[in-house]
């Protein structure tokens, strides 16, 4: 693509697991027979490239960090589902309202998962979750979402609810469920609030990690569980993504609402 101002630049993918294919803009010249050259270093992506001197766009682009209260009429571009949604089952402008939508004791098949793409090197997501309306059975939290997965949220079983870190999650390499995970942590909780969070390490390569942590008053926060090793093979090339669920595991009729969802970076 060439510039307003007459440059030229290469766009394509570049695998950085276990953040995902991010998007690398790349400088290119021309040889004296009209042949491209990418820019390189050391024969292969760099690992920044300068930004392109271009004029103000006609429109301000929306960060992907920052605060989402869920105010408006509809989810902003900044969010996806991870299954076709249950249109009847959530809703937006007073907050983010989860319905229950699927009965399992499977994250990878619950349906109305609402997920957003992490942001590198690192980020850190917080959810603000009233769950003063789940029912008996029911999950709901804050989840690290690919094949191999996380989360932190509430249960409420018998009348009371805790606060629990569930790992080992998994999917194998044709998108069925494996596991469907275990608790390795939990505290008791009361209120109907809670804050939950998450933070990533998303730097291209393996052995990164994703801690979590829940606060009860929205300032103080207690890390909880394991820290979960983020898989970055590269077979779910979409990567990690943050995922927000609520679903019920005996029958339909709870729900919760996120009040807020924020997205921070160093």
């Amino acid at each position: 693509m060439q510039t307003q101002n007459g440059d030229w630049y290469y766009m394509s993918f570049v695998d950085a697991y276990p953040g995902g294919r991010m998007p690398a803009l790349a400088p290119i010249t021309w040889t004296s027979d009209g042949w491209p050259v990418l820019q390189t270093v050391n024969g292969t992506w760099g690992a920044t490239y300068p930004k392109p001197n271009l004029p103000a766009p006609p429109r301000q682009v929306k960060p992907m960090v920052g605060t989402d209260t869920f105010t408006g009429p509809a989810l902003g571009p900044q969010w996806e589902w991870n299954h076709n949604p249950d249109t009847s089952r959530y809703a937006v402008g007073n907050g983010l309202r989860l319905s229950t939508a699927t009965v399992t004791n499977d994250l990878y098949a619950a349906r109305n998962t609402l997920t957003h793409r992490i942001q590198g090197p690192t980020s850190t997501a917080t959810i603000e979750l009233d769950y003063s309306t789940m029912r008996d059975g029911d999950r709901s939290g804050l989840a690290m979402l690919r094949q191999s997965s996380a989360w932190i949220g509430v249960k409420r079983d018998n009348g009371t609810t805790r606060v629990v870190m569930t790992t080992g999650l998994a999917m194998d390499g044709n998108w069925n469920t494996t596991s469907t995970g275990a608790e390795v942590a939990g505290a008791p909780v009361s209120g109907g609030r809670i804050w939950l969070r998450a933070n990533a390490d998303i730097r291209p390569g393996s052995g990164r990690q994703a801690r979590f942590s829940y606060s009860t008053d929205g300032v103080n926060f207690t890390p909880l569980g394991s820290a979960l090793t983020l898989n970055n093979a590269w077979q779910f090339f979409m990567g990690y993504r943050f995922a927000i669920f609520n679903h019920a595991t005996q029958a339909l009729g709870g729900a919760v609402t996120v009040r807020r969802f924020d997205l921070t970076t160093p």
